[in-house]
């Protein structure tokens, strides 16, 4: 029960950011992504990957990622981050 009120406290701080994106399907592409989010100080809470949707190409991969922030800023900071890094951030 505590760490559902801590979770709750901290979602509604704006201190999660769910991430969803494209990134290729290659060896160390998802280690590439984990190491450009852990150097904006952000902390991987979540990761999954999916290789089956219909609209992906054969190429590529879309995973989900919930990292916890330091509040609103700090999430602003890391979607311009990856951004610049070229990640295809999608809905």
């Amino acid at each position: 029960v505590l760490l559902r009120v801590v979770r709750h406290g901290l979602a509604s701080a704006g201190r999660f950011l769910w991430l969803h994106l494209r990134i290729a399907d290659r060896p160390g592409a998802l280690a590439d992504l984990l190491r450009d989010l852990a150097g904006t100080g952000a902390n991987v809470m979540h990761v999954s990957h999916v290789r089956t949707q219909g609209e992906l190409a054969v190429d590529e991969v879309a995973i989900e990622v919930q990292v916890e922030t330091k509040g609103p800023d700090h999430c602003a900071s890391v979607l311009a981050t990856l951004r610049a890094e070229g990640y295809r951030l999608t809905d």
